[in-house]
């Protein structure tokens, strides 16, 4: 299992994902400096769950938008739409572009069509789940994490 991304020094400080066990699931945990931010390092780690995300190139965006009542659900409903749309679309993604507009979250997630020999993914998510979920400030910065099935 991946456990962390390597860092700028820059990067350090607020900007980084990571995964933490929970049973025969695992936590996807994202931090960076804006709520945002959170949120696009929670997609990524929800990536290094399947496969290597420097692995997966920039080829394709897809535009992505959900809402939510609040923070929690909507990190949820992101990495929801995320898995909904490597199933459908048969894609990985690498790099996201989220914003955040209330409860109300667009997105651009870009990445390629799934190759199993290049991407060699590990698993399939089944989706996020309401396990662990959390969005709040943190460290001068935010973090947001919750568990998905696989």
């Amino acid at each position: 299992m991946r456990r962390a991304q390597a860092l700028t020094v820059a990067d350090a400080v607020h900007r980084r994902w990571e995964h933490f066990d929970h049973g025969a699931d695992i936590g996807v945990r994202g931090i960076g400096a804006t709520k945002a931010e959170a949120f696009e390092q929670a997609a990524l780690a929800l990536t290094a769950v399947i496969t290597d995300p420097p692995c997966v190139a920039e080829r394709e965006a897809v535009r992505i938008t959900c809402e939510a009542a609040d923070d929690e659900l909507l990190l949820a409903a992101w990495l929801n739409a995320l898995v909904y749309e490597m199933a459908v679309r048969h894609m990985l993604f690498s790099r996201f572009r989220v914003e955040l507009n209330g409860t109300q979250l667009i997105a651009q997630a870009m990445g390629e069509p799934t190759l199993v020999r290049r991407h060699q993914p590990a698993v399939e998510v089944k989706g996020a789940t309401y396990t662990a979920l959390r969005v709040a400030p943190f460290n001068g910065g935010w973090l947001a994490q919750t568990v998905v099935d696989v």
